[in-house]
Order: C-alpha cells, then sequence, then structure tokens
C-alpha cells in the first residue's frame, strides 16, 4: 500500500487478536480515526474526507445493516468493509446489497483484509463506479460489464459467495446473464481450478437426463452399450451447473435432491455407490416458488437449492449500463468476423439506451450482430440498422430474433442468411452442450445434414462454432 488511506475504524464491542491485529497493521500504515458509536460514525463519514470505512461487528448496539442504511441515509458513496464474526451468508448478501464492497467473517485472513483495503483505495482512486479498477487480481470481473448500481451489487455477492461450497440458485428473466454470474461465481472460488460442467435441463430429453446428470452403466437401457460417466462426476471438486433447473421432472428432482444432500449417488444400472465433491449452482428463468405451489417442484428440493438465492437484474432496470455492453459487445462481434471495430453514431446510441429490452442483454448482444452484418462495409451504426420491436412470447425471448428490415442502403443477401443459419446452428448447440444428435431433433433436421453445415462453418471460421 503505497499511499497512506484514511480510514474511519468502527470497533467491536469485545475485539479478538486478529481484529487487533489488523488495526496495528492499518494503523502504522495509515490515517486511521477510531470510534465506537453510530451517530458519530456516520456523522464522521458525511463530514470527512474518508477514503472508507473498515467496521467490526458485534458492535455498537446496532446491526451491520443499520450501519450500512445510516450510511446510506447521509447520501455518502464511501466504501465499506465489514467483518462480521457472527455474520451468516445469508447476512452477508444482505450487507451486499445494502452497498457494502465487502463483507469478511470470522475466518478471515490478515493479507486477505490487507489486499481488499488495497483495493477499496483503488476503487475510490478510480471513482464510485470503479469502471477503471484493473481485474488482475478478480479476472472474472471483467465477465460484468457496466457500472450501474446492480451490477456492483452482483460482483459483492460474488466476492461473497465464491469461496464457499453452498449451493446458488440465480433467477430472473431469460438474456438476463444467469451463467455469466455462476461462471464468475465458480471462477472467484477455489475451485476455478477444477471442472466447469454445464447442464440445460431443458434441453435434454427427459428419458435421458438421469444418465446425463448421473451417469450409466452398459446395458443399462436400449442403447447402452458402454459404461459412461454422468455430469455429476465430471464436475467432481468443480462446480456443477444446472440450467432451467424448473424444467427437471419430478421423479428426477428427488434422487437430485438426495445427490446434493448425502454427495452420493448410483449411476444407472448399478448399484454402486459413487461419492463426490461438487458444487451445485442451479438457474430458472422462471419462479420456482410458483412451480411449488403448482406441485410441479419439489419443497425441499426449493429450499436445499436456494441457500443464496440471487436474483439476476433486468436490463431495463441498468439501462445506464447499455453503452458499455454495446461498445463491448461490437468489439468482439467485430473481432469474431475478423472487421475493424465499428462504431455507433449518437443517434444510435440514444436509440439503444432509449429501449426497453424485454430480451434482456442477449437481445441487445443479438440486436447488434444484425445491425453490424446489415451495416455492411460502413464503420457507422446508425439507426436504421436496429430493428427494436417489442419482443412477444416466451419462444421469441428465448430465440431474441425479430423480423429482418431491409435498410435502405440495401443488404447483402447470401451474408445475412448465412448469418442466421450459422447463429441458429450455434444456439442449438449450445443449448445441447456441442451434441449434434440432439441439435439435430432439436432442429428438425438429419444429424448428417446438421453436421455438414457445422463443418461448412467451423472450416471458413476456422474454428468450431462452440
Amino acid at each position: 500500500m503505497a499511499d497512506p488511506r484514511r480510514i474511519l475504524w468502527i470497533a467491536s464491542d469485545a475485539p479478538d487478536h486478529l481484529e487487533t491485529e489488523i488495526r496495528d497493521r492499518l494503523a502504522a500504515l495509515n490515517e486511521l480515526s477510531v470510534m465506537a458509536d453510530l451517530d458519530r460514525a456516520v456523522a464522521f463519514v458525511a463530514g470527512a474526507a474518508v477514503d472508507f470505512v473498515f467496521a467490526n461487528f458485534p458492535s455498537l448496539g446496532v446491526s451491520a445493516a443499520e450501519l450500512m442504511e445510516a450510511i446510506a441515509g447521509r447520501g455518502t458513496s464511501v466504501p465499506v468493509l465489514i467483518r462480521d464474526a457472527d455474520g451468516t451468508i445469508e447476512d452477508g448478501a444482505r450487507l451486499a446489497r445494502l452497498g457494502a464492497q465487502r463483507v469478511f467473517g470470522r475466518e478471515v485472513g490478515l493479507e486477505d483484509v490487507l489486499d481488499q483495503v488495497q483495493a477499496a483505495g483503488e476503487r475510490c482512486s478510480f471513482g464510485p463506479s470503479g469502471a477503471n479498477r484493473p481485474h488482475g487480481a478478480e479476472p472474472w470481473r471483467a465477465s460484468f460489464v457496466g457500472e450501474s448500481p446492480n451490477l456492483l451489487q452482483l460482483i459483492q455477492l460474488v466476492r461473497l459467495v465464491g469461496k464457499r461450497r453452498c449451493t446458488v440458485l440465480i433467477t430472473g428473466e431469460t438474456g438476463t446473464g444467469k451463467e455469466v454470474l455462476a461462471r464468475a461465481i465458480h471462477a472467484s472460488g477455489p475451485r476455478s481450478s477444477f471442472p466447469w460442467v454445464a447442464v440445460n435441463c431443458s434441453a435434454i430429453p427427459e428419458a435421458l437426463l438421469e444418465a446425463e446428470l448421473f451417469g450409466h452403466v452398459k446395458g443399462a437401457f436400449t442403447g447402452a452399450q458402454q459404461h459412461r460417466i454422468g455430469r455429476f462426476e465430471q464436475a467432481h471438486e468443480g462446480t456443477l451447473f444446472l440450467d432451467e433447473i424448473g424444467d427437471m421432472p419430478l421423479e428426477l428432482q428427488s434422487k437430485l435432491l438426495r445427490a446434493l444432500q448425502e454427495r452420493e449417488f448410483q449411476r444407472l444400472g448399478s448399484s454402486e455407490t459413487v461419492r463426490v465433491n461438487v458444487r451445485v449452482i442451479a438457474a430458472s428463468n422462471a419462479s420456482l416458488s410458483d412451480k411449488v405451489r403448482q406441485g410441479t417442484f419439489r419443497e425441499d428440493l426449493y429450499y436445499r437449492l436456494s441457500v443464496v438465492p440471487i436474483e439476476m437484474p433486468p436490463l431495463r432496470t441498468r439501462l445506464s449500463d447499455v453503452p458499455l455492453l454495446a461498445q463491448h459487445f461490437i468489439r468482439r462481434i467485430c473481432a469474431d468476423e475478423g472487421i475493424e471495430a465499428k462504431k455507433l453514431s449518437r443517434e444510435a446510441r440514444e436509440k439503444l439506451c432509449h429501449f426497453s429490452w424485454p430480451g434482456n442483454v442477449r437481445q441487445l448482444e443479438n440486436a447488434l450482430e444484425m445491425a453490424i452484418v446489415l451495416s455492411g462495409d460502413r464503420p457507422i451504426l446508425y439507426p436504421s440498422d436496429f430493428t427494436l420491436a417489442p419482443v412477444t412470447g416466451r419462444q421469441e425471448r428465448m430465440e431474441m430474433r425479430g423480423e429482418v428490415a431491409v435498410p435502405d442502403h440495401g443488404l447483402d443477401f447470401a451474408q445475412t442468411v448465412n448469418h442466421f443459419e450459422r447463429s441458429i446452428l450455434t444456439q442449438a448447440l449450445q443449448k445441447t452442450g456441442g451434441n449434434k444428435k440432439l441439435a439435430a431433433d432439436m432442429l428438425r433436421l438429419k444429424r448428417t445434414t446438421l453436421a455438414a453445415k457445422v463443418k461448412i462453418f467451423e472450416m471458413a471460421a476456422g474454428r468450431a462454432l462452440v
């Protein structure tokens, strides 16, 4: 920590050895103001030039949440780091939603705290949004593009739950980026160097889903010609992501519940018990609590999955992130196409920022991809390149595809058709985990036809579609 920071230190009622050590180290390198009264502390934050607050609990005769609410009530945006020796993960999640930059538990190490103090100082130097803060120490942070309060709260939640093994249930509308969040949770914790395995429960036929999750032995069912391990075993020591968990059949839900509780299961057709160490993250765009009331989802499984529930905010609640997201997608799409990055005209940017985005981030990405195709060789994207008709119907929201409008300057028919064909094939392969047979069934194609089309696109691009 090259530059001294101005820190408000709020002491706990009964400081332990670690708290004392942290305080001594910070006092040696920073300007430390120590207080133990809530009203004085909040007034000090509002009236003094404080780089950040380090609060220790239990303290002050109040809760950490009350402290955060009091600071927020003064209209200040100073970073707050909290150490709550008695706090739970749920408490930490609530504090993150209230604006805490980092929440530590009893077991936190000294060096981890000092690293976060340095990070808090950097964030203060770069401004409240932290938009220019380097991501070298947190490579997963680059997955989150934007500066809105909703997004910053998600980032704090990732830091909180990433190091734990608890199950996480991510809910939210289609296209909000639930898998991006799940990958960030995996990448931010100790399991990051171990497997990440994703399963889309709605894309695999009901009869095959159990074998997909738990594996099978030779002869377990018609067509099982060899032994195969399931996704649980593949994810051993790592993370298993169960997307669209609400579409899982009731009978299989009971087997999943047992696997989560006992950390063991049996392959289909076998009596041998397999033990695994897997962290499970589930996601659903439907309300699982509604499904519980309807009797289509087990209540005990719902509570087992939602130890830490996180709801992804829709894009319409963070429209301030649209310009940064647009720049991010334009750079990526143009790089994939092997062309120089295009730019948004001011009018096009305003059009994007004033649209409600019912299909969320995925719709924005697809709208930009379509605009880049329709713009031809022009380096600038104009409002006429975007067709932003409101999306209606669940299937349309999932695919984020509207009708193609022919702009006044025309378009390249073959290029546009190829673009959509490649996009459809890519989506089907992504939904089926790269399984060409399932993707062909999904698109009502012969497997050989799909394989031939995929090969053509892969040869042209010089890389795999998925």
